[in-house]
C-alpha cells in the first residue's frame, strides 16, 4: 500500500481525490473513502489535493490513524 485515507475524511464530500487519481484506486465506502492498495501507482497526486488532508503516505501515516491501513485492506479484501 502507498497512501492512505485516514479518517480525517469522515463524511467528507469534495472528492477532490477521485478526479485526480489517474487509475481510478479510490472508492467512497459508507463512512470513508479509502485506497485500493493493489492499484495505487504510488502518485501522491490524491495527498495533494486533499482539502482535509487527510492522505498520507503509508510510512509516513501517524501513529493514530495506523486503523486506516486496516480499513482499506479489509475493504478490498477478496
Amino acid at each position: 500500500m502507498a497512501f492512505v485515507i485516514t479518517e480525517l475524511c469522515r463524511d467528507e464530500k469534495a472528492a477532490v481525490c477521485l478526479d485526480v487519481c489517474p487509475v481510478n484506486c479510490i472508492v467512497r465506502t459508507d463512512t470513508q473513502y479509502v485506497i485500493d492498495p493493489d492499484l495505487c501507482i504510488d502518485c501522491g497526486a490524491c495527498e495533494l489535493v486533499c482539502p482535509v488532508e487527510a492522505i498520507y503516505f503509508e510510512d509516513d501515516l501517524p501513529y493514530e490513524y495506523q486503523s486506516a491501513t486496516l480499513l482499506a485492506r479489509n475493504h478490498f479484501r477478496n
